[in-house]
């Protein structure tokens, strides 16, 4: 037997298995052509016999390969090992551990942890969702975690593929039940709220150290989250500040319409609640998660205040009430503005006078008459009179 023969693919030489779901293998390998380690992902068997199934699923691992991102494990190569009629992808190989390795060895992470691990995975989805990629499984055996710190979403593609293939029965949905949106469980379409609800669920579990529901089937799930908001955080792991368990369950709002608006968004409402700030979440989302404790101290307030009405001024008050109001704060009436308007024509009256006054005492002055002295006591009362007349309506 060649070395060829031994290859899967023709390229690919499997050493170990690294995983088993329902849908695939993961196996570890090694790429003869570039001479470095991948991850071969060998879907199930019975998958190869949908004709269109394969055609979706190379539809999809081509826009999964296009995602290039440090918080998305890259797909390198898809196709079929003639020998074996097997569909598989080969994608990057990240040492280190998945979400659901941490939790079987460790049972929870610090909030700190579960934050900047979910974190790195908002900004994975923001950058998948931006290229018109929606994950649909998202879940802790999805996320990956290198010795480094750095988290990776893995397996994007697939379960779209699988879900609009012949091989599902109609109301069936794919992904594992427990990370489901309500809206999956009732067989409508996922979107990108769906994967923030799941990213929900994981950062509740990775803090809790248990799901928020424990359905036991698919309908029993759907009866819990149709029943209202698991409980809170804060409630399960004490070392959980109620802000950041209220930004949790801000993902896990039933209407996909009220949950985050976007990855980034729930990215910034994790980080300020491991701060203890609350995040303003839509009023919707706030009623519907009334009845968890981290929920009930906050304000019920749109998420932006180009969500909140405006309030009409002229509806506020009835418009007597508005003209009393004008009314209180209104300055004392201006008297004095009064008696400066009136004292003008006071001082022309005042002016013309003097002058009159002042020709008749230059007309006796000068003809050096008798009736001078008496004329001056004359004018003088006048002056007097004018000048008590002015000061009374100044005052």
């Amino acid at each position: 037997m060649s070395v060829a023969e031994e290859l899967f693919a023709g390229r690919y030489r499997l050493e170990r298995r690294l995983g088993v779901g329902g849908m695939s293998t993961v196996q570890l390998a090694f790429d003869t052509r570039l001479e470095r380690y991948v991850a071969v992902k060998l879907l199930a068997e019975h998958l190869a016999a949908d004709d269109g199934f394969v055609q979706r699923f190379r539809r999809e691992a081509l826009a999964a390969a296009r995602l290039v991102h440090p918080n998305v494990v890259q797909v390198y190569d898809f196709g079929t090992d003639n020998a074996s009629e097997r569909q598989f992808i080969a994608m990057e190989y990240v040492e280190g551990q998945s979400g659901a390795e941490i939790l079987r060895e460790q049972g929870s992470l610090s909030p700190k942890e579960v934050v900047e691990f979910c974190a790195q995975a908002c900004r994975g989805l923001d950058y998948a969702h931006r290229n018109g990629v929606v994950h649909r499984d998202i879940k802790p055996g999805n996320l990956l975690r290198n010795p480094d710190g750095l988290v990776k979403i893995a397996d994007f593609g697939i379960a779209k593929a699988a879900d609009d293939s012949d091989i599902t029965r109609v109301g069936a949905v794919i992904g594992t039940a427990a990370y489901l949106a309500p809206e999956q469980t009732r067989g409508e379409p996922a979107g990108q709220p769906s994967d923030l609800y799941a990213l929900g669920v994981v950062a509740y579990q990775l803090i809790a150290g248990r799901l928020p529901y424990q359905g036991a089937s698919l309908t029993e799930l759907a009866r819990q989250q149709d029943s209202g908001p698991p409980t809170g955080l804060e409630q399960v792991q004490p070392d959980c500040p109620p802000a950041l368990s209220a930004a949790i369950m801000g993902a896990l709002v039933s209407d996909p319409d009220h949950r985050y608006g976007s990855a980034p968004e729930m990215e910034r409402a994790l980080r300020e609640g491991l701060r203890g700030v609350a995040p303003a979440l839509s009023q919707e989302a706030t009623v519907a998660l009334a009845g968890t404790q981290s929920t009930r101290a906050l304000p019920s307030q749109p998420r932006t205040q180009a969500h909140r009405p405006l309030e009409p001024i002229a509806e506020a008050a009835p418009p007597r009430r508005l003209i009393q109001r004008e009314r209180e704060y209104e300055p004392e009436p201006r008297q004095p503005e009064r008696g400066r308007r009136n004292l003008v024509p006071l001082l022309v009256l005042l002016l013309v006078a003097a002058l009159l006054i002042g020709g008749v005492l230059y007309l006796n002055s000068t003809s050096g008459g008798p009736t001078t002295t008496n004329f001056s006591g004359d004018a003088r009362e006048v002056l007097d009179d004018l000048r008590s007349l002015i000061e009374d309506n100044v005052k």
